[in-house]
């Protein structure tokens, strides 16, 4: 019986890990993506990535923890990852664009 409600816990569970994101920080909100990477961030501190890279992919769905700087980090507890935010979220002809871990992203108009 409590196998059936795991994939339901879980998932209270890491809804209830996530921050909201800082007001100064809400323009990193948004869908963001390029050719070989999709990065969804909720303003709730949900994150949603998946990358392709090396005839692979990688992907994460985890609460947003904190930011260093430009940088954030999404995960729980001990195992969690760090972005690298090279160019942070700016506007380029009329498009939000930034550049995370290399990948230069463009935001879907809300």
């Amino acid at each position: 019986m409590l196998k059936k409600w795991m994939p339901v816990l879980l998932m209270v569970f890491l809804v209830g890990c996530s921050d909201p994101i800082p007001t100064d920080r809400l323009h990193y909100a948004g869908e963001w993506q390029s050719r070989e990477m999709y990065l969804l961030i909720l303003a709730d501190g949900t994150v949603d990535y998946k990358r392709l890279k090396d005839g692979g992919s990688v992907s994460i769905n985890a609460p947003l923890k904190e930011f260093h700087g430009d940088n954030f980090d999404v995960g729980i507890g001990p195992f969690s990852t760090t972005f690298q935010v090279s160019e942070p979220p700016h506007q380029e002809d009329n498009q939000w664009v930034m550049v995370v871990d290399g990948v230069r992203l463009t935001k879907s108009a809300e």
